[in-house]
């Protein structure tokens, strides 16, 4: 059966024809049911019609003759027939749609325009525990929260959420998919799906514990390396990079807070775990948070840990937040800006108080730890936007340390790679036999907006691909030569000009050239940023950088 409206002709197939009492006269068909009734003025519609053509028939008439392709009689179908067909019809429907309800494990629910709940499946009542005969028929907001119901999204706003993840009681974690019901187009109700994640919620919970595990097993490996210089670990002898090692050594005679500001890609932990070596005792904890990659419902008891039974699927025996695994060590907050708003207050909060408590307890717990965080974000101008708590800002840049660009201190390239070549050389057992001078200008060239993690990644693929043992030019993913020096004007007087004598900075010639480049593949690709990536052989990634840096939208 297709949920559809038939045609005409399919119609016919389903509701029984009265041809012996139709009568034509002047043109006109009549149909009369019994020698004593009345004769009615039938309306004619072709076989071929949809059914909305034969409703409409119906309107100002109570029988209707259906003609076949010549135009002939084929039979008539009067008002009471097709309420009949209709009234079967609908209940067709309502036992496919009671039966799809039904086999249903998900949790559904339907409400109307006024908000009442009309459907309400057992996946609803196991995850919310509430049963169908008490929600039925009854205001969805009688029973949760009006702000925390995202069907009211769908309902007054037309909102469609896909895979939006929620959390409407503190021990319950779903996925939310919501759509508005459409009549006419007018909304008439709304439909959300949930999914109960709660499970994945703690599994993700023992992959967090299983990672603190792995930071455990890395402090007794490094009890076994040479601690006289922790910064030792921070290739590179540029003038750049040694004056902000000099701060950061300055820095490790106190405990105060360190803000460390850098593009991805420059190190920021490595600064992070060297102050951390070298201010603490050996056997100390460095406990590392990245921000960016802790959903914002979980943020809470990632930091600040919960007791048994907070929520269901949580560690029967409660487990530690971060601050408290950082007791006596350091706490390093990684891409800080990315942490959402409600976490910052919380976490000025326990700054200011000293304090805190697990989710779900009642005993309060003393802090003392070191805090480092980091950010690869404008800080002052997510203040701006909203984004970033001015007074967390303050509490945070007590000492900050600015890392530069790997473009800023190119004269640390070639260590960096021969440390790299060293190590991937061991690891792949691929000693190398010839470094080409051309690739190391080719790499000089580079502009590095991944930094050392995109220059770590690039030597570790070229020990890949040289499976002879020489590295060859064309394994790098980029090629410098490849840029075309024609000029390009420009609406400012700075830059070069047609026939223009002017010689510019070679690297704002090549910034220049590499703008126009990436714009021309874009136009050509129709903005498609991945595709734009793959067919100029760098990673999304280095694209994205290059846009933020060349001013591209």
């Amino acid at each position: 059966m297709v949920f559809s409206l038939p045609l005409v002709k399919e119609l016919m197939m389903n509701v029984s024809f009265d041809r012996s009492h139709i009568e034509r006269k002047n043109g006109e068909f009549y149909y009369r049911s019994t020698a004593k009734t009345a004769e009615l003025l039938c309306k004619t519609v072709d076989e071929n019609e949809s059914f909305s053509t034969l409703l409409e028939a119906f309107s100002h008439h109570s029988a209707v003759v259906i003609l076949d392709s010549n135009k002939k009689p084929v039979g008539c179908i009067t008002a009471s027939r097709m309420i009949r067909f209709l009234y079967n019809y609908y209940n067709q429907l309502k036992a496919f749609y009671k039966t799809i309800i039904q086999t249903s494990d998900a949790s559904v629910t339907v409400i109307d325009a006024n908000e009442n709940v009309c459907t309400w499946t057992e996946g609803a009542e196991k995850i919310f525990s509430v049963t169908r005969q008490d929600i039925m028929g009854q205001p969805i907001t009688d029973f949760f929260d009006y702000k925390k119901l995202e069907i009211l999204q769908s309902l007054y706003k037309g909102k469609s959420i896909v895979g939006h993840y929620h959390q409407p009681r503190s021990d319950l974690f779903v996925l939310i998919n919501s759509n508005p019901v459409y009549l006419e187009g007018e909304i008439i109700g709304a439909v959300v799906s949930e999914t109960d994640v709660t499970n994945q919620v703690a599994l993700n919970e023992k992959l967090f514990n299983m990672s603190n595990e792995v930071h455990r097993l890395e402090q007794e490996v490094a009890k076994y390396k040479d601690s006289s210089d922790p910064f030792h670990s921070i290739k590179g002898k540029s003038s750049a990079l040694q004056r902000t090692v000099n701060l950061a050594k300055k820095v490790c005679s106190v405990k105060s807070t360190v803000l460390i500001l850098g593009e991805s890609g420059v190190g920021k932990e490595v600064f992070a775990k060297a102050i951390h070596e070298a201010s603490e005792e050996p056997n100390v904890p460095f406990i590392s948070i990245n921000c960016g990659a802790i959903p914002a419902s979980l943020f809470e008891s990632e930091l600040f840990g919960y007791e048994r039974g907070a929520f269901s699927g949580a560690n029967s025996k409660g487990k530690k937040g971060k601050i408290e695994l950082a007791k006596g060590g350091t706490l390093f907050l990684d891409e800080i800006g990315e942490m959402p708003l409600e976490m910052q207050i919380k976490l000025l909060r326990v700054f200011q108080e000293r304090r805190y408590y697990r989710v779900g307890g009642e005993k309060e717990i003393d802090i003392n730890f070191r805090l480092i965080a980091a950010t690869n974000r404008d800080l002052q101008e997510l203040m701006k936007e909203g984004k970033f708590r001015e007074d967390l800002y303050y509490r945070l840049n007590v000492v900050s340390l600015h890392i530069p660009p790997l473009r800023e201190r190119k004269e640390d390239i070639i260590e960096l790679t021969h440390y790299f070549l060293n190590d991937f050389s061991l690891s792949y057992q691929r000693p190398i036999h010839e470094f080409p001078p051309e690739v190391i200008q080719e790499m000089l060239r580079y502009d590095w907006p991944g930094n050392i993690r995109e220059l770590r990644n690039i030597v570790e693929r070229l020990i890949v691909f040289a499976t002879d043992g020489v590295i060859k030019r064309e394994y790098l993913p980029f090629n410098t030569s490849n840029i075309s020096f024609e000029s390009t004007p420009k609406n400012t007087s700075t830059l070069i000009k047609e026939n223009d004598s002017t010689i510019l900075p070679l690297q704002e010639e090549m910034n220049q050239h590499e703008k126009k480049i990436i714009e021309r593949a874009l136009q050509i690709l129709n903005g498609n940023k991945l595709e734009c990536a793959k067919q100029l052989g760098i990673t999304r990634a280095t694209l994205y950088n290059r846009l933020k840096r060349l001013g591209i939208n």
